[in-house]
């Protein structure tokens, strides 16, 4: 239930680009291009368009989380499912995060690369967008001007970067979801939450 009403809220338009602790803006390692902005033609636009096509394929990408959360959490032990029953607001969260994370980020990748690579602002693609910006930051640092000013190349992989950042962003949505069922009846939906969750009510 958090996985699914989480990958519903971050996997609509605006899901990242309208929260304010989940949007993504340039990885830091884009910093000298903000800092030097006015040095590289049309680059506001430029930045304002990249930012934009970057949580659009997060958005994109994160609809394909589901299967892949459900898939790596169906082996959990009754065991496992007891303590993270009687653990602390976000047990089964930092469980999950434990145990699947390098799995999902695998899994999380061509997922991520495949948006990447889908023109979705203005027909054009978050690559060919942050393509369009460092290529022409990079421009600027090569040349004479550049050097003086101490401008050095920046290469990114964005692949990485928004994968980290959409896997982050659900962790923390499911670990809303789960913190919610926990201490709130009306948010356990179905007959086994609240069955389950209603024991954590009589302690």
């Amino acid at each position: 239930v958090g996985i699914e009403n989480a990958v519903g809220i971050l996997g609509m338009e605006d899901g990242f680009l309208k929260d304010a602790a989940l949007k993504l803006l340039l990885p830091k390692e884009a910093q000298p291009i903000i800092d030097n902005i006015k040095m590289i033609p049309g680059g506001q636009a430029l930045v304002d368009k990249a930012v934009l096509s970057l949580n659009r394929s997060a958005e994109d990408a994160v609809k394909e989380a589901g299967p892949i959360f459900k898939n790596a959490i169906s082996n959990m032990s009754i065991t496992d499912g007891v303590g993270i029953l009687f653990g602390g607001n976000n047990a089964a969260t930092e469980f999950l995060r434990k145990n699947t994370y390098t799995e999902l980020q695998a899994a999380f990748a061509p997922k991520v690369r495949a948006s990447l690579g889908k023109p979705l602002v203005a027909n054009v693609s978050t690559t060919d967008s942050w393509n369009k910006l460092s290529s022409g930051f990079n421009t600027v640092a090569k040349s004479p001007v550049g050097a003086i000013a101490g401008l050095k190349p920046v290469n990114v992989s964005l692949e990485n970067y928004v994968t980290e950042k959409a896997l982050d962003a659900l962790f923390l949505k499911v670990a809303e979801e789960e913190k919610s069922i926990r201490t709130n009846p009306a948010a356990r939906v179905n007959t086994i939450l609240k069955r389950v969750f209603g024991q954590l009510d009589k302690k």
